[in-house]
């Protein structure tokens, strides 16, 4: 049975951001000295990102904040 398309986009979506998450904090790596804050910063929204992702693809509902 072929998945959902409009599933699969999302949730590749979420992986694809997680995946320049950490394309940046690998950058800020290479920065003398090292930006360890904004690398920390990175991982935490990489593993964000892909728990999102990981939610998606099984079907629970990332409910957005009320600002």
């Amino acid at each position: 049975m072929p998945h959902d398309p409009a599933l699969v986009a999302e949730t590749r979506a979420w992986f694809s951001k997680a995946g320049n998450d950490v394309r940046a904090g690998t950058f800020e790596l290479g920065a003398v000295p090292p930006l360890t804050s904004d690398i920390v910063f990175h991982a935490q929204q990489t593993a964000e990102k892909a728990m999102k992702g990981f939610l998606t693809w099984m079907g629970g509902s990332i409910e957005r904040p009320i600002i």
